[in-house]
């Protein structure tokens, strides 16, 4: 029995640029990153704003590369800033889309995601999806309690990624994903460490808004006492604050990059102030592997490492030395994040897995 080779459009947005991929089957048949210069970007005031414009760069993109969107089987937008789900693959519909245009649960260049894809889609009446958003909520209500009743511990995370390379994972070694029990870390501008138990992510660092290890770009968990004392010292405005959390954070605070291949650089060229905080990196990293362990019982199939920072041998070799102990590790580099999205919309289509309803 032939199975069809579905026609799917990927889309995802990110702060500067959109990137799109086509897929035939499998096969990723044509991909761009499609820029946008910020100094147009910043005449919208709110990212949901941006929906008109981001949409006809793509389609002149489509245009000029002689692509109808009548030929396409489905539309895949990357999930944005949403109300907290469970994982899988999302039909978009006018109740996720007021969600994503409110902004009420914040905003992020993925929102857009969503919104391109069923703007594409509705005119050639195709389905349009999103697939595991960064909003995946699937803790175990004991990973909930924080030690403060008014602010519960949030689910934000590399949800599509961390749940591609364990379910890509677990058919290299002939499982379900539902049966296996791994600890995924997503090493990218944010790092996130998650607890995937019989297909749910039951426990995982907020890698938004500070849990968990520094970043690149974020801060990670810091001594709160000290943070409140920061903000109402005069200092500093709310904004400010919260770029020290996020954007301004870890390699940028002390090293002013964000790109850890110039911090090795400047480790090779003997600048010992980078190596300690590289070094620290790799220990927090490893610090939270730990504690995922003890959330599976010490009962772990695998670790897997992935995310664009997998790709440097020294990050991963002193996280290595930390954790061999806890058992079996995997390093499978990069973001396969337009796969993904493509994956999900092509399970649904094969009647895999049932597409669920976004209220």
């Amino acid at each position: 029995m032939t199975i069809k080779k579905f026609f799917i459009l990927t889309i995802n947005p990110g702060s500067t640029s959109t990137k799109i991929a086509i897929f035939k089957g499998e096969d990723k048949v044509l991909s761009e990153t499609l820029s946008h210069p910020l100094e147009e970007l910043l005449s919208f005031e709110k990212v949901a704003d941006q929906f008109e414009y981001r949409k006809k760069t793509i389609l002149e993109y489509l245009d000029q590369e002689k692509i109808s969107m009548a030929d396409f089987d489905a539309v895949v937008g990357r999930g944005g800033l949403l109300k907290p789900v469970s994982g899988g693959t999302y039909l978009i519909n006018e109740t996720m889309l007021k969600d994503l245009q409110s902004g009420q649960y914040g905003e992020h260049a993925s929102d857009l995601g969503a919104m391109i894809a069923w703007h594409l889609a509705k005119p050639h009446s195709i389905p349009s999806y999103i697939v595991n958003p960064i909003v995946v909520d699937e803790l175990d209500d004991i990973a909930r309690i924080s030690g403060m009743p008014e602010i519960p511990r949030r689910s934000i995370f590399h949800a599509l990624n961390q749940k591609a390379v364990a379910i890509n994972y677990a058919e290299s070694q002939n499982k379900e994903y539902t049966q296996g029990r791994y600890i995924v870390v997503h090493l990218g501008g944010g790092i996130s460490v998650g607890a995937h138990q019989n297909g749910r992510v039951i426990d995982v660092n907020n890698a938004l808004y500070g849990e968990g290890p520094f970043s690149p770009e974020r801060s990670g968990a810091v001594p709160i006492h000290d943070v409140i004392n920061m903000a109402y010292s005069g200092k500093y405005t709310q904004v400010e604050m919260h770029k020290k959390v996020v954007g301004k954070g870890g390699f940028i605070a002390y090293l002013g990059t964000n790109d850890a291949r110039n911090v090795v650089k400047s480790i090779e060229a003997g600048d010992k102030e980078s190596e300690l905080i590289y070094q620290a990196l790799a220990y927090q990293v490893a610090k939270e592997i730990g504690s995922a362990a003890t959330v599976l019982k010490g009962q772990v199939d695998a670790i897997i490492i992935t995310g664009g920072m997998a790709h440097d041998q020294s990050l991963i070799s002193l996280i290595k030395e930390r954790i061999n102990f806890i058992g079996q590790i995997e390093v499978m580099p990069g973001e396969k994040e337009m796969e993904a999205l493509a994956d999900g919309a092509r399970r649904v289509l094969l009647g895999k897995e049932q597409g669920k309803e976004y209220s």
